[in-house]
């Protein structure tokens, strides 16, 4: 199980805002003293020392008292300061509670910071007198000068001249203007920060809060509009009313106002008006009758006061307009907040920024959850801990919904809890749905069906291809997607390829379809679930209501599902079609002429129904179907953008594409009885991508058509079709092209000038292995045609007989490679130029048997296999081979030579030094047949291997699970796992049976996935002795939260957290795959922050040393997986 966050509520109140720490002969009368009135008349509790304190040596109790009673402190760190023994007592104390959450503002006056942390100048001065007067205490020494050092490393605010300093009141908030560039500080702001969440049920809000911050930056002298943008129930509402009630005390008025989408909709614009002014102006009536005279009683009262303004739940741009129509309405440093579901909304009102929260992560929503279903103050059984993860995976971090359910649940006991889980899966919470629905009514009717087409079928699928669907359904998919991602009904992945909606939109979509018609599938516009199709394919119940269909055995893969031609005759409207099973349909002799979707893999069908006219048809999907041919005759294809018809292996023939004016994807991959490409397909001037790979019998494909006029083809894959002898004259330009890919092509005669002639510019960004196997035409001159494209991001030039000097010494135009393959050649070196290659992160020279050495590589290296290198000795000199090994992964099977050169771990050291603060994981894969002892869990071996001969008969490890330590979770100092496996390929080559290993953690049954890596590049030869694999994942790649925030000792108040995971250890678990590599060894140590000081020292670490004896191994209810148990 995760950690739950605390969420104590037995928080003291603290009696000051600011601790104020100076050197009082410096600035006392001065700068500290303008600073503190400054502070005292913004309304900030700031706590000064008086003078007369300062006549003793040591500090008095009541300073430690005040800062330990204070939110923040502010340093005001002058010439002098660190003469005075006061003042580093003071600091001391000071980074003290900074670790227990104290914040700690400095300001460096008329000093270098550079001085405070080297301590030199006078610094070093002021501590040679410490030590001096101090020799009996160094310890006392010590922590002034760590804490000096400490605070001298927080960013903060420089006056280099004293005399340039103003303070500057306005509203109650104090501004300090400091040097000629009119930087701006503004105490109170950074105030908002400090104050902590205190109320019992807010849950994950602080991180949200700290970002919200930011952006309403309340230092400017401006007037400022933030949004607060999501879906329903993601806490808008509780991340605003949190932030004005921190932030109220520093302006002028303030106002609140709730739910403006019901109230307007009930009570209508004027009693908003009417509202807002009275929370301003309480003991004042206002007595107006229209918008107008609202606007101008707003404008003319407010437009000189800063006021703090959250509009809550605004849907209607109407709403914005009569309550905050114009800045100018507002006083210099206004804040106005307002909450929506609706992007476009901000926009339009020129909102200066927008923050949308995030669902809460696995850890934080059990704890919201553990709240509500058990008070927060119980220990729940460990029935209920299991069935918690249940309805949290359900609710998927949404807080509303965790709300909601946890109430729900609360009291009930283990049946009533598996009962309504079980009631989950097929009825929606009402309250929750009723939430969601909001924004999908506001919709127009278009829109619904976008999003309830999305619901039902389209979750996770390419925005490309939903959208060209949609668009053949005139849904107008441009502006409707808009439309939804806006109103946050739907969201578009970080990189922008994919759709994604929220499980509970999802299920609150389907609900609303289902609703129309609850008795009777037949009659609904959309079907998907299996209980449902198969009743209206049995009992022959379907109608001309259904428009769309996703048809998945998923309950029983095997089961053959039987199509009924009657059933698919009545849905003469169907416009989409999803199979995505095995199925069976004798005389199945009717679609819908409606659809725009045929999606069916696997399709039995040899011909499709004679009487199917395709004139609507977007997108024809059949991969691995038993097509011979499509129909006979030609088809009207107008509409038609994609055909994939991948892997049909009975295909003899393609369609006639003279009126597929349109399509944009061909794919006829692996249709290796294929023997006739109609002509038309040189014509197909919307093409985008034609891939032809393995049409090895296709005797068209020898020249393919004559002449090809394809001006926007951007992928051209022919690899595999060896029966192409001449490349097709380009009749045109193909500007376009960025993936060519003529791989196994041996026998084009032409291609050099053909290439040419197509002037290719550059914009190619992946070429192929152009020529391999027999080849006919020097490569020379292709690969000097190449070296200008700018633009190429992977070349893969595998086996082309490269030999030494046929590649260009400077290759430094291909700056935008990333992905270079040369395998299988034959040079004995690699350009220097390669080096300058400062994208390239994939780099492949398997089976370069002559290759001797590489240069220096570019740092961006992610990815380097060197596989059966024989010759290789040298990969770079020590200080280079960091800059190799900024990779993930290295490599180097039967590389024999360079093992003997180098090992392993002198490698991962290497990693560890180099890139232990930036990297996430590091793998290498070279010979060796021990473990090195600097890993700590040894298995088998160390004694306990009769064991593991028992568990498995070859001595080979499948999976390993160790129980880490309890106290990692509270340790901050490891920072990571390694792990050293010795395997062996028993003489088999590699493709026999490709390996793969991952990594995870479990947390108390919650598994969170830490890596995988499949190792499934053939090799050429066998692995013929023992090699070593060693890897590295860091703290933040198995935990991916953070530890110190769940386990710190102050959090203590959740019993769920300190009674059951406590004693619960999290487990790590590495699984090896593969039917010919076996694992013999296996071995772990934990990392920490030292060892990484003691590699760079070149020392042996001296402590934390864990050996066999810690350890104990048992067989438990796992069968044979190997298990491990930290007993330390």
């Amino acid at each position: 199980m995760l950690p739950l966050p605390s969420t104590s509520s037995s928080i003291s109140k603290k009696k000051y805002d600011v601790f104020l720490s100076f050197r009082g002969e410096d600035t006392r009368k001065n700068f500290t003293d303008h600073l503190y009135e400054a502070l005292k008349r913004s309304g900030i509790v700031t706590f000064r020392d008086d003078p007369k304190l300062e006549a003793g040596e040591e500090i008095a109790p009541e300073l430690f008292n005040a800062i330990q009673q204070s939110w923040c402190s502010v340093i005001v760190f002058s010439e002098t300061y660190a003469f005075s023994g006061w003042c580093l007592e003071e600091l001391a104390e000071i980074v003290k509670q900074k670790n227990m959450g104290h914040k700690v503002f400095p300001i460096f006056y008329n000093v270098d910071p550079s001085d405070l942390r080297k301590q030199k100048e006078k610094v070093e001065e002021a501590f040679a007198k410490h030590e001096e007067r101090y020799k009996e205490d160094r310890d006392k020494i010590q922590r002034w000068r760590n804490a000096l050092t400490q605070v001298a490393n927080i960013k903060g605010w420089h006056l280099n001249n004293r005399a340039n300093f103003v303070f500057w009141f306005r509203n109650r908030s104090c501004f300090l203007i400091l040097g000629t560039n009119q930087n701006l500080l503004e105490i109170s702001a950074k105030l908002c920060q400090t104050y902590p969440v205190t109320h019992s049920d807010l849950v994950g809000i602080r991180e949200s809060l700290d970002d919200l911050y930011l952006k309403i930056n309340i230092g400017e002298d401006d007037v400022r509009i933030i949004g607060i943008c999501g879906m329903g129930g993601i806490s808008k509402t509780t991340l605003a009313r949190v932030a004005y009630t921190q932030m109220s005390p520093h302006f002028e008025g303030t106002s609140f106002i709730d739910d403006i989408r019901e109230v307007s909709n009930k009570c209508g614009l004027v009693f908003l008006q009417k509202q807002f002014l009275s929370q301003i102006f309480h003991d004042e009536f206002f007595n107006f009758f229209n918008v107008h005279e609202g606007n101008a009683i707003i404008n003319h009262r407010l437009s000189h006061k800063k006021l703090l303004v959250v509009l809550d739940d605004v849907d209607n741009l109407q709403h914005l307009k009569c309550l905050v129509g114009r800045r100018d309405w507002f006083g210099l440093g206004s804040r106005i907040i307002i909450t929506t579901r609706d992007e476009h909304l901000l926009r339009c009102c020129q909102v200066d920024d927008v923050f949308m929260p995030t669902t809460l992560t696995i850890g934080y929503a059990l704890q919201l959850f553990n709240l509500k279903a058990f008070h927060g103050d119980t220990v729940p059984e460990v029935d209920f801990i299991e069935l918690s993860y249940h309805v949290v995976n359900y609710a998927g971090g949404l807080p509303l919904a965790l709300e909601i359910l946890g109430s729900f649940l609360c009291g009930r006991d283990a049946t009533q809890w598996r009962s309504a889980i079980e009631r989950l899966k097929r009825d929606s919470n009402k309250e929750i749905f009723d939430t969601l629905r909001i924004s999908f009514d506001g919709l127009e009717e278009r829109e619904k069906n976008i999003f309830l087409d999305i619901a039902c079928f389209f979750n996770g699928e390419k925005k490309d291809f939903v959208m060209k669907v949609l668009d053949g359904c005139e849904f107008f998919p441009d502006i409707g997607i808009d439309v939804l991602i806006k109103k946050s009904l739907i969201k578009v992945d970080k990189h922008k390829k994919y759709l994604r909606m929220h499980n509970l939109l999802q299920e609150m979509g389907r609900k609303i379809v289902i609703e129309k018609c609850i008795d009777e599938p037949g009659k609904r516009c959309r079907l998907w679930e299996e209980t449902d199709i198969h009743h209206i394919l049995t009992k022959n119940t379907a109608t001309e209501m259904i428009e769309g269909m996703l048809i998945d055995n998923k309950r029983e893969l095997s089961k053959m599902l039987n199509l009924s031609a009657d059933a698919f005759s009545k849905m003469k409207n169907l416009r989409l079609l999803k199979v995505l099973c095995l199925s069976d349909c004798d005389y199945f002799n009717f679609l819908s002429n409606e659809l725009r979707l045929l999606d069916w893999k696997g399709c039995p069908l040899r011909l499709l129904p004679s009487s199917f006219q395709p004139d609507n048809l977007v997108a024809l999907l059949l991969p691995y179907s038993h097509v011979k041919q499509l129909w006979k005759g030609n088809r009207p294809l107008y509409k038609l953008k994609m055909m994939n018809l991948e892997g049909s292996q009975n295909l003899i023939k393609t369609p006639d594409f003279t009126t597929a004016s349109n399509l944009e994807v061909l794919i006829l991959e692996g249709c290796t009885k294929l023997v006739d490409v109609h002509p038309s397909i040189g014509v197909l001037k919307s093409l985008k991508l034609l891939n032809l790979r393995d049409c090895k019998n296709c005797k068209s494909l020898r020249t393919l058509p004559t002449k090809i006029g394809m001006q926007s083809l951007e992928t051209l894959i022919l690899s595999g079709c060896s029966s192409l002898v001449r490349f097709p004259e380009i009749n045109g330009k193909m500007e376009r092209l960025k993936t060519l890919d003529l791989s196994g092509c041996y026998r084009v005669e032409n291609f050099s000038e053909n290439l040419q002639q197509a002037k290719l510019r550059s914009n190619l960004s992946s070429l192929f292995k152009v020529f391999q196997g027999r080849r006919t035409t020097p490569v020379a001159p292709v690969l000097r045609l190449f070296s200008g494209l700018t633009s190429l991001r992977e070349l893969k030039l595998r086996d082309c007989n490269l030999c030494e000097g046929d590649i260009p010494r400077d290759i430094s135009g291909l700056s935008s490679l990333i992905h270079f393959d040369l395998s299988g050649n034959n040079f004995i070196s690699i350009p220097a130029s390669l080096n300058r290659l400062s994208k390239l992160e994939f780099l492949r020279l398997s089976n370069c048997m002559k290759l001797k050495s590489l240069p220096e590589l570019p740092k961006s290296i992610e990815r380097v296999s060197i596989d059966d290198c024989g010759s290789l000795e040298v990969v770079a000199s020590p200080s280079e081979v960091c800059n190799l090994l900024d990779s993930a992964f290295i490599r180097a099977i039967n590389c024999f030579k360079l093992a003997e050169n180098m090992n392993a771990l002198i490698l991962l050291k290497k990693l560890l030094k180099a890139f232990a603060n930036s990297r996430k994981r590091f793998d290498i894969i070279m010979p060796g047949s021990e473990i090195p002892e600097w890993f700590d869990i040894i298995m088998p071996g160390s004694g306990i291997s009769e064991l593991f001969s028992q568990q498995k008969s070859d001595s080979s490890i499948d999976t390993i699970k160790i129980l880490l330590p309890i106290y990692l979770r509270k340790d901050s100092e490891w920072i990571g796992v390694a792990c050293c496996c010795i395997f062996v390929n028993n003489g088999a080559l590699w493709y026999d049976g490709a390996i793969h290993y991952g990594v995870s953690v479990n947390c108390g049954g919650q598994v969170i996935e830490g890596t995988h890596l499949h190792m499934d590049e053939g090799l050429r030869r066998p692995i013929m002795k023992d090699h070593v694999f060693l890897c590295y994942w860091s703290r933040d790649k198995l935990y991916p939260f953070p530890l110190e925030d769940n386990y710190s000792d102050g959090e203590t108040d959740n019993l769920w957290t300190t009674n059951y995971l406590d004693h619960i250890c999290d487990e790590l678990e590495v699984s090896f795959k593969g039917s010919s590599v076996k694992v013999k060894k296996c071995a772990f140590r934990i990392v920490y922050k030292k060892d990484l000081e003691e590699i760079k020292d070149g020392g042996r670490r001296a402590a934390t040393k864990m050996d066999a004896k810690n350890f104990q191994f048992y067989d438990g209810s796992i069968g044979e997986e190997a298990v491990a148990v930290v007993t330390s």
